[in-house]
This record gives structure tokens, C-alpha cells and sequence, in this order.
């Protein structure tokens, strides 16, 4: 584990407050993002790392998490450990907050340029996906085209999350009121947000069939 990052746990009552998928959640102006990333030394083999990162000094916790990307993921450019070989990686990421227009923009234009990078997305909430016309729903096409898979967190990812990121002191994932219907809810937006093209022909055949 890197020791600029943040500790490796997350309190228990911080990981509920910042990653609860409630419909309104004022106050949470921070973003929290656990990560786990698997990189492939040889046919078979996968060695992991992992850990918690958080907006820090205005930067937002996208952006710092590719800060440290040389240090997580040594020879991904072609150097570090295995000589000139560059190594594959896939991350994967659960975040309190979908990432705004910005991040999602610099994402997308620094995955198109490290191939041998693949990243998921796991989001509790969605961040200014309200609007038809945002640019926060632009962003997260843009990454959909760059290659990332992004989906809405479950509760099977925050009980992982809980046993995987959290100190929880042997206790037990306990899910809060609304988690599966508020998630199954933020599921449809992301993937109405997702597939914009495919709903536009929908609503053309609806025209042509007078519904």
C-alpha cells in the first residue's frame, strides 16, 4: 500500500454517510472513492492492491487517484520492475459520487492514450444527472465510448465494500432503508443516461405508432 493514500480503512460511519444511496444527500460535498486493481505478471497470475482516496486541496478524488497511478501500477507506461515491458492493468472503482464533466472528460481522453488500462466504474449516487441536457450525463457517455464500464452500486457491491474497505470491528453489512429501490431507481437513470440513442428510437417508433 502506497502511504501518501489515504488509510487504508474507512470508518464504518463514514463509509454509511458518504456512500448511502439516499435520494437527496445534502452535505455530501465530498467524493470517496475505494479501489482495487489487478495486474497481470505472468498467464495465470493476478497480484492486487488496495485502498480509499478522497478529494483533497480542491482537486477532486479522480484526478488525484491518476496522481498516483505511477506508483500504483509500476511498468504500466513501460518501465518500473520489468524492464521496458508494459504491463496490463484493470482497476475497478466504487465511488460516493459519478464523476462530473471534467473528470470525466480528462478520463476519457488519459484512457484513450494507456490501452493496456481498463477501468470499471461502481457509483452510489449520480452526480447532476438530473438534467436531459447535463453535462455531467455527457461525461459519463464519453466514458462509456472510451471503454469503461460503469454501473450503480448494489447491494451485493456495498456488502463487498463493507467487508473489503471498511473497519468494521467483525461487524456485520446491514443494508439501510430504501438501499434496493433506491439503487434499482438510480440503475434505470444510468442506463436511460447510457443508451441516449437507443431511447430517441424508441420514442420515434412510440410517434409512428401514436402511443
Amino acid at each position: 500500500m502506497i502511504t501518501k493514500l489515504d488509510s487504508v480503512l474507512l470508518p464504518r460511519k463514514k463509509f454509511i454517510y458518504h456512500f448511502k444511496n439516499m435520494r437527496w444527500a445534502k452535505g455530501r460535498c465530498e467524493t470517496y472513492l475505494c479501489f482495487v486493481i489487478k495486474r497481470r505478471v505472468g498467464p495465470d497470475t493476478l497480484t492486487f492492491d488496495f485502498g480509499h482516496l478522497r478529494n483533497r486541496n480542491g482537486c477532486h478524488v479522480e484526478l488525484l487517484f491518476l496522481r498516483y497511478l505511477g506508483a500504483l501500477c509500476p511498468g504500466l507506461w513501460g518501465y518500473g520492475g520489468t524492464g521496458d515491458k508494459r504491463l496490463s492493468y484493470s482497476i475497478t472503482w466504487f465511488c460516493s459520487w459519478s464523476p462530473c464533466a471534467n473528470c470525466s472528460i480528462r478520463l476519457a481522453q488519459f484512457l484513450t492514450k494507456t490501452p493496456n488500462l481498463r477501468l470499471r466504474i461502481f457509483v452510489s449516487r449520480l452526480y447532476f444527472c438530473d438534467m436531459e441536457d447535463s453535462r455531467e450525463r455527457e461525461g459519463l457517455r464519453l466514458l462509456k465510448k472510451a471503454g469503461v464500464r460503469i454501473s450503480v452500486m448494489s447491494y451485493k457491491d456495498f456488502f463487498y465494500c463493507w467487508h473489503t474497505f471498511v473497519a468494521r470491528k467483525q461487524s456485520n453489512f446491514k443494508a439501510w432503508e430504501g438501499l434496493h429501490q433506491n439503487s434499482v431507481r438510480l440503475a434505470r437513470k444510468l442506463n436511460r443516461i447510457l443508451q441516449p440513442c437507443e431511447t430517441e428510437d424508441l420514442r420515434d417508433a412510440f410517434k409512428l405508432l401514436g402511443l
